[in-house]
């Protein structure tokens, strides 16, 4: 079996700890594990390789967090990167493509939290079977409290609970009225055969070529669209969709596209701890957040400080949440956290960069962070993991000053090299050829010191790159 693990999303719903660059899936909340790790943690005891969906710029994030720990690196893992996201359905459609018709595939999001293990484990192998007999299966979570976050699946349930089920209708995200609603009609309708409402957990199981039929039978356009990226795409050890072939493919959930009109669905039943983390509120319940704070008559607030030596002090507050981050600062009630989304499309206008990186800046051959910026100049902390080295570049507004605190660096300057060690310097004029490595064993950093007239991180030039950007 084979997990395909959608690895998209945009960083809006747990801003500002999430951006796009670094969104939730990513970030190491979970006793300094990612809900990226976890979900391949979990998935390969039951999985022997896995397809991850992602695109181009968050492809050396996830790269770098399975490396972390050898244990994640199960039998076969393979990337298929997306220049732009298009929904569910084109992205399965393209990993299912990539793989024999007759493999079962077991489709995840990469973001979603999972307790119970065991349980979820014979939950799979349940629905695993199922999909071995054709069917399309989907999972439904047993409802605790009338959520509006997620969506709803109708089923008919005509022996027990926890068999298998028919699909009757999927539910868009409820109104709490509707979902008040569901839940009183699951207590109510005890008498076999009933109805009965799920939470939809946006995961799936079936054969790779059986879902590529229902897809062509339902939604022909995507599934042509889809063929096309597909044969046009690059294909070494990495599968690369061009982007025009990529925007050809219509917009779409697997739920509008097939899952809601295919014939031969089943949802089976699952009672395991499931999670999507779709909002502040949902992380409150998950996360121990140990910090430094002082209250005064103050009460089940939830404070998360990326500064860890920063001490929070509240008076007069209750039931708030608050993620204080290096550059921005979120403020709202429990309860109203879903609404985080209607903050950042205010923001894509006034400050778009808000959502975009965090102060802190992935790149594959390490991190950058931004001290200080102002006009003319900007001042950053470079960290170099071992063996790694930025491009061969060159820039036009700006000239850098490279002081090394920690570890070897190696310096090319047009045609010529020599080692900067710690507490030594260089300076590489506006316009010259030149490239930053580490040759060593321990991480190199280094503060660089940019001077210029515009000192944005699009003034680079790459004349050449060991990992292919553009």
């Amino acid at each position: 079996m084979t997990n395909i693990i959608l690895c998209g999303g945009s960083g809006t719903r747990l801003w500002p700890l999430s951006r796009t660059l670094m969104p939730k899936q990513f970030l190491k909340l979970f006793n300094n594990k990612s809900l990226f790790q976890l979900t391949i943690e979990r998935n390969s005891i039951l999985c022997n390789n896995q397809l991850i969906v992602s695109n181009k710029e968050q492809y050396f994030l996830a790269l770098d967090q399975i490396e972390e720990d050898l244990k994640y690196n199960i039998k076969n893992t393979n990337f298929l990167l997306e220049p732009v996201g298009r929904n569910t359905a084109p992205a399965i459609a393209l990993a299912c493509l990539a793989l024999d018709k007759e493999e079962v595939v077991f489709v995840t999001p990469s973001d979603h939290l999972i307790k119970n293990v065991e349980q979820y484990k014979k939950t799979i192998k349940k629905a695993e079977q199922l999909a071995r007999e054709n069917y399309l299966v989907t999972f439904g979570i047993e409802p605790s409290e009338p959520n509006i976050g997620y969506g709803y699946i109708e089923a008919k349930i005509e022996n027990d609970v926890s068999n298998y089920c028919d699909v009757i209708k999927f539910h868009e995200k409820p109104d709490i009225k509707t979902a008040e609603k569901y839940l009183q009609q699951n207590s109510t309708n005890i008498q076999l055969p009933t109805t009965h409402y799920f939470w939809n957990s946006g995961m799936f199981i079936f054969k790779a070529g059986i879902f590529l039929d229902e897809l062509k039978k339902y939604s022909p356009e995507i599934y042509k669209a889809a063929l096309k990226a597909f044969k046009n795409a690059k294909k070494d050890n990495i599968i690369r969709i061009n982007y025009d072939d990529m925007m050809d493919i219509p917009d779409n959930s697997i739920d509008y596209a097939v899952m809601e009109k295919s014939k031969i669905v089943k949802v089976i039943p699952s009672d395991f701890k499931w999670n999507d983390v779709g909002s502040f509120d949902s992380l409150v319940s998950e996360i121990d957040n140990k910090i430094d704070k002082v209250e005064i008559d103050s009460k089940d607030n939830f404070y998360y400080c990326e500064n860890s030596n920063k001490v929070i002090a509240a008076i007069g507050l209750e039931n708030f949440v608050i993620i204080d981050t290096n550059d921005a600062l979120l403020i709202t009630k429990k309860g109203q956290t879903q609404k985080v989304k209607n903050i950042v499309n205010q923001l894509k206008t006034t400050h778009n960069t808000l959502l975009t990186t965090h102060s802190i800046v992935h790149r594959p051959w390490g991190t950058f962070e931004t001290l200080i910026e102002d006009k003319g100049y900007r001042i950053k902390r470079i960290i170099v993991k071992p063996g790694k080295r930025l491009s061969l570049q060159k820039h036009f507004h700006r000239s850098e000053h490279w002081i090394v605190v920690s570890g070897t660096a190696k310096v090319q300057v047009g045609s010529q090299e020599y080692l900067v060690r710690p507490n030594e310097s260089t300076y590489i004029k506006m316009g010259e050829i030149h490239r930053l490595s580490n040759p060593g064993k321990i991480p190199v950093v280094l503060i660089e010191v940019q001077v210029g007239e515009y000192t944005g991180e699009d003034d680079i030039v790459r004349i050449e790159d060991d990992f292919k950007r553009d």
